[in-house]
């Protein structure tokens, strides 16, 4: 059955950034945590996300400002984000899957690759209701006290490609969580489960730009996404559109009246389109 992904980073292209609301819960000061403390562990040579990890472990422990913290409050901290979506979500999803019902044996399937916590992610009652994965960073537990004390995944820039090719190639994450080889293994492209052309990538930051340069590249669509408080029209433009790493530019707005929301669905019925042309199917 030929499938679309759609993949989104998390922080600001779905909802605000959690991680910021996460240090808001825990009486920190998310301005003071970014601007100040991991910015001087990125002048020291840090990769950011590394340099938010370790200082978010550097809270924990009793006495601190994060406390007993576990992957478990960390997924409930997630469900308490939910009414915080961006407008349009998750109707948006449903929309979409009606949209593609109407072509026989296609599917859509919905996909996060971020650079922030997946725990928090995966708390999240409408990601657990409409994605097929999350590819976030993972924070492994001590085994006595239970509260979370190392960095088992970090997703940096370039890393976020590789679960680019982990969906083109058909690989479910769980296997690729054990096997992390996996992704390496030669697969032709008339086998690869999703090809690019069927990809559409929605982020908003410099994370971002080598899967929006990856997909563009391949055949697949990308958007930008961008809040007029945080970043210019210019500044976006600057960054994303005039140097041809994505289609479009966008607020994170995903109704069926809104610029972006009205966008995907017109690219995910051209793919629909593309596919019926391509395998001489009929609507249903």
């Amino acid at each position: 059955m030929p499938v679309i992904a759609m993949m989104f980073d998390f922080d600001d292209t779905l909802l605000p950034d959690s991680t910021s609301a996460l240090l808001q819960e825990y009486g920190l000061d998310p301005t003071e945590f970014w601007n100040v403390r991991a910015k001087a562990l990125v002048d020291q040579g840090y990769d950011p996300p590394l340099a938010y990890l370790n200082l978010l472990l550097q809270d924990v422990g009793i006495g601190k400002p994060l406390g007993e913290l576990t992957n478990d409050k960390l997924k409930a901290f997630g469900t308490s984000l939910d009414d915080r979506w961006f407008s349009g979500l998750p109707q948006f999803f449903d929309d979409l899957r009606s949209q593609v019902a109407q072509y026989r044996d296609v599917s859509i399937e919905f996909y996060i690759i971020s650079g922030g916590l997946q725990s928090v992610i995966e708390g999240s009652r409408h990601v657990q209701k409409h994605f097929s994965g999350v590819y976030g960073c993972q924070l492994g537990e001590d085994a006595e006290t239970g509260r979370v004390s190392t960095i088992k995944r970090c997703v940096t820039f370039t890393e976020k490609t590789r679960f680019v090719f982990e969906i083109n190639k058909g690989i479910p994450p769980a296997d690729a969580a054990t096997q992390p080889h996996l992704v390496n293994q030669s697969v032709a492209a008339v086998e690869r489960r999703v090809p690019f052309r069927r990809m559409i990538y929605v982020g908003d930051g410099y994370t971002d730009i080598p899967c929006f340069s990856l997909i563009e590249k391949e055949g697949g669509y990308s958007f930008a996404v961008f809040e007029s408080g945080k970043t210019s029209a210019k500044q976006a433009f600057q960054r994303f559109l005039q140097t041809r790493r994505v289609r479009s530019m966008h607020h994170p707005e995903y109704g069926q009246d809104t610029e972006l929301g009205s966008i995907l669905r017109a690219v995910v019925e051209s793919m629909c389109a593309d596919i019926v042309v391509r395998s001489g199917q009929a609507l249903q």
